[in-house]
């Protein structure tokens, strides 16, 4: 228990470093207005792209889906499931169609898996279970370019050709990573270009959370931390939403055994809660920031969420490895 809230706290104190460099740059002056824009733009047409591209360049391969079918197949249904749950939970927290409820539908839909999720991951377990849980999280990334992004896309900014209509920049870094991982292109990408996506990959989550921190500095920190539906949402990512998909991807799992004979183990359940547990994700805060919104809602979840889940998720984990045990890695 204290070795996981303690490799559990290091990760969140890096994230609030980042977040107070942010506000800090912004309250002073240093940073002019409008930098928030330019920052965000950064992360949707760089960081990003280059993220979802060596990402799945890296893992998605015909090997690794095949030797990894089953949980693969598990991610997809714990994805929907996720997404099922917070089209029925959005229109609680605001009941106009807009970016404002395109936001509460991604956070409560998607964590933070990436850069909350993966040292976690790799801290607690290793390389191996990193492994397993980066190709884990390859349909989640699919739902996060795909369906998530766009829900926080001004409907005045969204083309009427459905095709267009998804591919921004993210999509398209995830549409070609897919093509080279599939088709083997990925092992003829030059040395210099994988040193200089992996570089860009990298900027993601830091610049994430210091435009986390300017837009906190851009509204009264009173208002920031006083939106009670923020709170709820926060709680409802971190305990009860990964608590119901864990819940249900065992009953699928129990079925596929029963009726198929397939025996599947625990380890999937470990794998969907890193990806499902950690705190609300940062797109909230880049994407509104993009087009033009208002990011001040996910920029509260972002700091509300990450205070929290320094208890939740050692607690969750706890209580996740009392009911179900500990994961193979085999």
């Amino acid at each position: 228990m204290i070795e996981t809230f303690l490799t559990a706290l290091n990760p969140m104190l890096s994230l609030f470093s980042f977040i107070a460099i942010g506000y800090l740059l912004k309250k002073s002056g240093i940073l002019p207005d409008g930098s928030e824009t330019v920052l965000a733009k950064l992360e949707t047409y760089v960081f990003f792209p280059a993220l979802s591209f060596i990402t799945l360049a890296e893992n998605c391969t015909p090997e690794n889906l095949s030797t990894h079918f089953i949980n693969i197949a598990l991610a997809i249904a714990a994805t929907l499931i996720a997404i099922s749950i917070s089209l029925s939970l959005s229109g609680l927290f605001v009941k106009e169609r807009g970016m404002e409820r395109g936001v509460y539908k991604y956070a409560l839909a998607f964590a933070n898996s990436g850069y909350v999720g993966n040292p976690l991951v790799h801290g607690m377990y290793g390389d191996l279970m990193l492994s397993y849980y980066s190709i884990y999280c390859l349909p989640v990334s699919v739902g996060i370019y795909t369906w998530g992004l766009n829900t926080m896309i001004p409907a005045n900014t969204k083309s009427k050709n459905v095709i267009l209509k998804i591919l921004n920049p993210p999509i398209v870094g995830l549409l070609a990573g897919m093509a080279a991982g599939l088709s083997g292109l990925n092992n003829y990408i030059p040395d210099f270009a994988v040193t200089t996506l992996e570089q860009l990959k990298g900027c993601m989550g830091p610049c994430a959370m210091l435009l986390a921190g300017i837009t906190v500095a851009s509204y009264p920190f009173k208002d920031m931390i006083s939106d009670k539906k923020v709170y709820i949402a926060s709680l409802l990512r971190l305990t009860l939403i990964p608590a119901v998909i864990i819940g249900c991807l065992f009953g699928i799992k129990e079925l596929i055994n029963l009726v198929f004979g397939l025996e599947i183990n625990n380890t999937v359940l470990h794998l969907c809660f890193f990806s499902t547990a950690a705190p609300l994700g940062l797109n909230t805060v880049v994407f509104p920031a993009a087009y033009g919104g208002n990011p001040k809602t996910g920029a509260s979840m972002a700091m509300i969420s990450h205070t929290l889940c320094v208890i939740t998720i050692p607690l969750m984990y706890a209580l996740l490895t009392l009911i179900f045990g500990s994961p193979i890695i085999i």
